[in-house]
């Protein structure tokens, strides 16, 4: 009987590859929170630390086009989305019993989608 050569670039690869969308969208997300931190940091320094000055950098337009909006939740978005792949790789990880894990998830879940909405109805009411 022959060994088995299991290994190389010949190797039986087999799952869903799940690790490798999870691993691209959070380095994805990282990048665009980093990208607006810059955007922030440098608003931060142009605008003057009042309440108006706060105020301008979230509601800054381009035409009609209500970028500082548009580009915090898109920030918050990427923030959540990458929580929620952190956190739930974590409860995968590191609970094993499948309803309190599915209990953690779900909870997870909520709150972050009621973190969103709470940021969404205050950002776009001012």
């Amino acid at each position: 009987m022959a060994a088995s050569n299991n290994y190389g670039y010949k190797r039986l690869v087999v799952g869903a590859h799940y690790g490798t969308a999870d691993f691209i969208a959070q380095r994805a997300t990282a990048v665009i929170m980093a990208v607006y931190t810059v955007i922030l940091a440098i608003g931060l320094l142009v605008e003057p630390l009042t309440y108006e000055g706060w105020k301008s950098i979230f509601t800054f337009h381009v035409y009609t086009l209500p970028v500082g909006q548009l580009l915090a939740t898109l920030a918050f978005l990427s923030l959540a989305w990458h929580a929620w792949i952190g956190v739930r790789d974590v409860w995968m990880d590191y609970v094993k019993s499948v309803a309190l894990r599915l209990a953690l998830q779900v909870l997870t879940l909520l709150w972050l989608v009621g973190t969103f909405v709470y940021f969404a109805q205050y950002l776009w009411r001012i």
